[in-house]
């Protein structure tokens, strides 16, 4: 068994005690099973698809933004583009989410990044009591309550599912 600590991305657990929510870290759930998906941390919690946290990295205007979605909704990139004001918004390229956030995809937290941007979480994330994002690691992840998550990760509350 591996502690706590050990479980999520040591960039991650030092992000979240410099947040004062140490006590997140010993609830972080690692699996032997890639939890890199949606479907796969669903399948491996135990949990509805619409329970999962999403951090999705896209680009506006060339600009990194994070959009938090439900597991079971997909982005509206031209939502998101209404929402910012931008000319045009992309997914962002796997090295560019990599260099910005400081982690891979399959493993990106809703807060704790490399460099700070604009965050947006849809709505839909309210459905839920509590939500499961990932810990900086494609194996763990964290249960946290959305209004929470969504006040750390200095988000505003959007609706931009498809």
């Amino acid at each position: 068994m591996t502690s706590p600590e050990s479980a999520a991305h040591p960039r991650f657990a030092e992000a979240v005690t410099e947040l004062g929510l140490a006590e997140l870290l010993p609830r972080v759930r690692r699996f032997p099973e890639a939890t890199r998906t949606a479907q796969e941390a669903a399948d491996a919690i135990g949990c509805e698809l619409s329970a999962i946290c999403k951090s999705l990295v896209f680009a506006a205007d060339g600009v990194p933004v994070l959009v938090l979605m439900d597991g079971a909704s997909r982005v509206d990139v031209e939502l998101v583009r209404r929402e910012l004001g931008a000319e045009k918004v992309t997914r962002a390229k796997a090295d560019v989410v990599r260099e910005f956030t400081g982690y891979t995809i399959g493993g990106i937290p809703p807060f704790g990044h490399a460099n700070r941007t604009r965050v947006l979480a849809d709505r839909s994330l309210l459905n839920h009591a509590t939500v499961w994002a990932a810990a900086g690691t494609p194996y763990a992840v964290f249960p946290m309550e959305p209004k929470e998550l969504i006040a750390h990760a200095g988000a505003a509350l959007v609706d931009v599912r498809e």
